[in-house]
Order: C-alpha cells, then structure tokens, then sequence
C-alpha cells in the first residue's frame, strides 16, 4: 500500500510540475503564439494545446474585432471655431506575429494615432463643412490609420465621428441661422401658392369672359351659399333677373333642339 500511494504521488506530482505548466487552452476567437527562448515556433488554433513546460510558453491573441472610444479632442478648425470632436475607431488583428513582434501595445497606439490623426483631419475642415461632410472625415481618418496599423498585422475597418461640441455662441448663431432658413423656405412656399392661386383665377376670369353664362351661374352659387343658413334676405336686381330670364331661354332652346 505504501508503494502505492508513493506512485500516486508521484504522478501527481509529474502531473502538476512537469505536465499542467505545459496545457494552455485558446478560445474560439484567439489564436497562441508559443515561443521557446523568445523565439516563435508554432501557431496553435483553438483547443486544448501542449507546450514544452519551462521552456515554452504561449502568448494569446485575440482576433475578434475591437471597439476603441477616441476621447474628446480640442480642435480649431479652418475658420478659427474651437470645437470639442469625439470618435470611436474599429479594427482586427489579422496577422497575430506582426501584432506581437512589430508593436509593443496595438491598442495604446492605435488610440494615440487615432487622435492624432483626428485633430489634423478635422483642423482641414471649415465648421459647416465638419458638420455636413462627416462620411468624408471618416473616410479620410480611416485611410491614415489603416496606413499605419497594416505594418503591425492589424485593420482599421472603421472610423466614426461620434460627438462634435460647439461653443455656446456658436450653437446661438446656428439656431437663428437655422430660423432664418425655415423663414426663408416659409415665405417662398406661400408666395408660390399665391402665384398658383393667381394663375388659376386669371384662368377662371378668362374662361368667364368666353362664357357669360358661366359668372352668371356662379353668382347663383354664391347667393346659394350665403341663403344655407336661412336667415338671409336676398335681394335680385334686375341686372341679375334679366339674366335668370336669359338662362331660362337658354335652357328651353337646349330643349328644343
């Protein structure tokens, strides 16, 4: 029985010192880099993976794609307007030796080329220009810092805009300018429905001037109109009976023939 519990132990102990330091499990979306006195050997994917233990040992890498916040930048534009820009930046590690051997911390500078190149991007721009043109900005951000990162195994998909902070006086300034404009849009939108209305009783008096029977039946309406409420006294001239009698011969000649 002693010798027994002596193999035991002794399994375990070559378990826990010479096997276990040796296991490493990587994730679906990481990838290991094992090095064996600082140099890298292999690639292992996911799953269980077995290094040589002490003189082995393996880096992870994450490949899922990352989400980095740019903090608020101070910026002057090219008209000399003080804004605050903030952004958010996408990228991948696509090649996990380049992001290990050729940079020391992907993210720290990617994060410090990210605002570097957000202050100098927007400082390009006139203020109108930030605010309409965002797509172009981000286009233009992007393109930089992939320019960068692809030397060091990582891609930029993206770059966004995310806040941009005016100066008080200036957020004044756009909202009357903004007034002024819908003002503007207003007055033209009421001036071409008079034109309209216009145009189409200048139609009407031409179309009345071709027919007199026409006015005539229209004055009928408009004393109909006004004798709805039965509380009116409408008074015929004679202008206006000579023309009822006209209507009525009007009418008897469509009958005969």
């Amino acid at each position: 029985m002693t010798m027994i519990y002596i193999i035991i132990a002794a399994v375990v102990f070559v378990f826990f010192v010479f096997i276990l330091p040796g296991l490493w499990i990587v994730q679906q979306y990481q990838q290991g880099v094992i090095f064996r006195f600082g140099r890298i050997m292999r690639i292992k994917g996911p799953g269980l993976s077995m290094a040589i233990p002490y003189f082995e040992r393996m880096r992870k890498v994450d490949l899922r794609t990352v989400t980095l916040p740019v903090p608020a930048q101070k910026i002057i534009t090219k008209d000399n307007v003080s804004v605050d820009v903030s952004a958010v930046a996408y990228y991948r590690i696509t090649d996990v030796i380049k992001s290990i051997v050729a940079i020391q911390n992907v993210q720290a500078a990617i994060d410090q080329i990210a605002q570097t190149s957000l202050r100098n991007i927007v400082g390009k721009f006139q203020l109108d220009e930030i605010l309409s043109e965002r797509e172009t900005i981000n286009k233009e951000i992007t393109k930089i810092l992939d320019s960068y990162t692809e030397a060091w195994g990582v891609v930029v998909s993206t770059v966004e805009i995310k806040d941009i902070q005016l100066p008080d006086d200036m957020q004044r300034a756009i909202a009357k300018q903004a007034e002024a404009e819908r003002e503007k849009r207003a007055k033209i939108i009421s001036a071409e429905g008079e034109f309209l209305s216009a145009q189409k009783l200048a139609d009407t008096a031409d179309i009345m001037m071709a027919h007199p029977i026409a006015l005539q039946l229209r004055n009928l309406q408009t004393l109909a109109e006004i004798a709805t409420e039965k509380n009116s006294t409408i008074i015929f001239p004679a202008q206006l009976m000579g023309t009822i009698a006209d209507i009525a011969r009007f009418l008897n000649e469509e009958k005969k023939r």
